[in-house]
């Protein structure tokens, strides 16, 4: 993802709807996201759908990797052995 310029990818909500299209086009080339803002804070932030996608990819991976260190630091582990015996024995049972 691009970073945003503050001159160029702020823009106050009533601008945003009158020229939809400009900022679509806008985000498209540029590829920055584009900040709307409304009563002078910011509303919403308009991406582009890979930006989206790899944002959700990154929480979803780091979600999975702070459960991970939770268990691990819980001493919810399996040792090599346990997991490849259970591995097994779902196999054998499918």
């Amino acid at each position: 993802m691009k970073t945003i310029s503050i001159k160029n990818d702020i823009v106050p909500i009533g601008e945003f709807k009158t020229s939809l299209s400009k900022w679509f086009k806008s985000l498209q080339s540029t590829g920055h996201p584009v900040i709307i803002t409304q009563n002078g804070k910011p509303a919403g932030v308009l991406l582009t759908p890979e930006d989206y996608d790899e944002l959700v990819y990154k929480k979803s991976f780091l979600d999975s990797v702070g459960r991970g260190i939770s268990d691990a630091g819980s001493g919810r582990t399996h040792t090599t052995k346990e997991l490849r015996a259970a591995l097994s024995s779902r196999r054998t049972s499918e």
